[in-house]
């Protein structure tokens, strides 16, 4: 009885710490999952449909995107940095751009990574690094640069492979509710678009299901560093962010979801700064008298 009793406490020990471990890999707290997911995509994209450019391109990309970050890290706090989130700007930039020149990878990927560093106020960022470096280079040299515009075609395995990791993974990190708000307020936004324009409503949806908006719903508009503290203010961000590009797209422009995090998501991260400034007023008053 006292082996069996021991045995079953083994066992049960046993499962709790597969189970704690599977948690702790989906949890917030580990900084590779979103690296491991983001390869997913391009793997799943690329042997699908040719997703890239070319990898040269991309390797590129993330070539100078962790170079960067090594650098600046060392040069502005004196350490080593963690380069899962270099990774995933370059990656981001190596799937999301587009252009015949191998140059403007790199520069992208360098602005994204210095704005990380200059581009701060109170010590957070304003901008999601790989959404404002990509607009900066849609605005500043338009005619070597275009973005992703590929969809997963008639296979829809792809997109669901894709759709259910991530939303399985923003759900353990806390962040699923960014990303269904924007969803959502896509999904109802393209019904004002088609009262508007008279455009089919599927056709005004069909964005969506492509991949350059997976990495846009799951990584840019999720991203900790730029999204404001609240669950609500969170939400709000993520509709009036659809709002914007709601906008931008009856203004025929063909990267509005860029353009529209790239104007909302700095006037919110400024307005939670300055309201956390002021709520943290009191108390340092209050610590220094």
């Amino acid at each position: 009885m006292i082996r069996e009793a021991a045995a079953h406490d083994s066992s049960r020990a046993a499962a709790e710490g597969k189970a704690g471990a599977v948690a702790r890999f989906f949890s917030i707290e580990n900084r590779y999952l979103p690296p491991l997911f983001i390869t997913l995509i391009l793997l799943v994209g690329q042997l699908g449909f040719g997703l890239l450019e070319s990898f040269t391109r991309t390797l590129l990309a993330i070539g100078t995107a962790v170079a960067f970050e090594l650098v600046l890290a060392r040069l502005v706090y004196r350490k080593w940095p963690v380069l899962a989130s270099a990774y995933i700007t370059g990656i981001s930039v190596g799937i999301l751009i587009r252009s015949p020149e191998y140059w403007p990878y790199a520069l992208t990927a360098a602005i994204a990574i210095t704005s990380k560093y200059v581009i701060r106020w109170r010590g957070r960022h304003l901008w999601n690094p790989s959404n404002f470096a990509i607009s900066a280079m849609l605005l500043l040299a338009p005619e070597f640069v275009a973005t992703l515009s590929i969809q997963w075609g008639n296979s829809i395995w792809p997109m669901l492979v894709v759709w259910v990791l991530g939303a399985f993974i923003t759900w353990r990190v806390k962040r699923f509710h960014i990303t269904a708000t924007y969803v959502l307020s896509f999904i109802a936004l393209a019904g004002v678009r088609t009262m508007i324009t008279g455009h089919p409503f599927l056709a005004e949806v069909a964005p969506i299901t492509g991949p350059m908006y997976q990495l846009y719903i799951f990584f840019m508009i999720t991203d900790p560093k730029t999204t404001v503290k609240s669950k609500r203010g969170q939400m709000l961000v993520a509709f009036l962010v659809a709002v914007a590009e709601l906008g931008f797209r009856l203004a025929q422009n063909v990267d509005a979801p860029y353009f529209a995090l790239t104007v909302v998501g700095p006037v919110a991260m400024a307005i939670d700064i300055w309201r956390s400034s002021r709520a943290q007023a009191p108390n340092k008053v209050a610590a220094n008298a």
